[in-house]
């Protein structure tokens, strides 16, 4: 049994979520927790949310609710990139620079192992 979690429209750079995102790939849900909850990242903090709703909507998808959290692990995770907002900034001598501010889209998929 798997679910997912999307976060959409994140104001952070898919570079820079890509880094968080990498470290929990195939990890057990509870490291995952600990490396993102400990991470001075500013992406950690929106990737640890987003992988918190992908272990609550798995137990939810159980119809008794007892999910053992120790039998789960991160089966997917990715960044992909979201619209990016233009902006003007003025610049010397009357010019403007345009800035642009990326967004991204976060999707994480966590998993149950199979008992033995």
């Amino acid at each position: 049994m798997e679910a997912r979690a999307i976060k959409r429209y994140e104001l952070t750079s898919p570079r820079k979520m890509r880094l968080v995102i990498d470290m929990i790939r195939g990890k057990k849900v509870g490291e995952a927790l600990t490396l993102l909850h400990f991470q001075p990242k500013h992406a950690s903090r929106t990737a640890e949310q987003t992988l918190r709703s992908a272990i609550s909507n798995l137990q939810n998808k159980d119809h008794t609710g007892r999910v053992d959290v120790d039998n789960m692990f991160v089966k997917e995770c990715y960044v992909n990139e979201g619209p990016s907002m233009k902006r003007i900034l003025p610049a010397p001598m009357g010019r403007a620079y345009r800035m642009i501010k990326r967004s991204n889209h976060v999707t994480i998929v966590v998993a149950q192992r199979d008992e033995k």
